[in-house]
């Protein structure tokens, strides 16, 4: 399968579907680490830093949401895979094209990841190192 992946910004248009993708890519999470999964608070995260969203296209198709801030240090604030495209690599060839790009600029990449979430294992796997923790999250950088 010869897969193109693109991106576009998000805007308003895009709200039913960052509502209907988070809720089945993150409440899983937040339900296992005992934190709200109600409309309101998903909406909430979903507009945080808004102006940094991209949906992620797949030959042209919605699979994901990429949140991203490109400034002195490279900060994914989001990345959601749809369950349907999960397992296929996607994840991993948009956060190994950040790493090369920042890696370029010999910039530092920072996210954070819920201690529920598998996708630390992703991050580990990509040199990623735990540089913190609170209750419910672990903070990562690539350098």
């Amino acid at each position: 399968m010869n897969t193109i992946i693109t991106y576009r910004k998000a805007s308003e248009n895009d709200i039913d579907y960052l509502l209907d993708l988070r809720t089945k890519t993150m409440n899983p999470h937040y339900a296992n680490s005992h934190l709200p999964t109600d409309r309101e608070t998903t909406l909430q995260r979903i507009l945080y830093q808004f102006d940094k969203a991209h949906i992620i296209l797949l030959n042209d198709e919605p699979v994901g949401l990429l949140k991203i801030n490109r400034g002195n240090k490279t900060e994914v604030f989001q990345l959601q895979i749809d369950p349907t495209q999960q397992g296929k690599g996607l994840g991993k060839k948009i956060l190994k094209d950040i790493l090369e790009e920042a890696s370029k600029e010999g910039k530092t990449v920072e996210l954070s990841v819920l201690k529920t979430n598998k996708a630390q294992h992703l991050y580990t796997s990509l040199g990623f190192k735990t540089v913190g923790e609170d209750e419910h999250s672990y903070f990562m950088e690539f350098q």
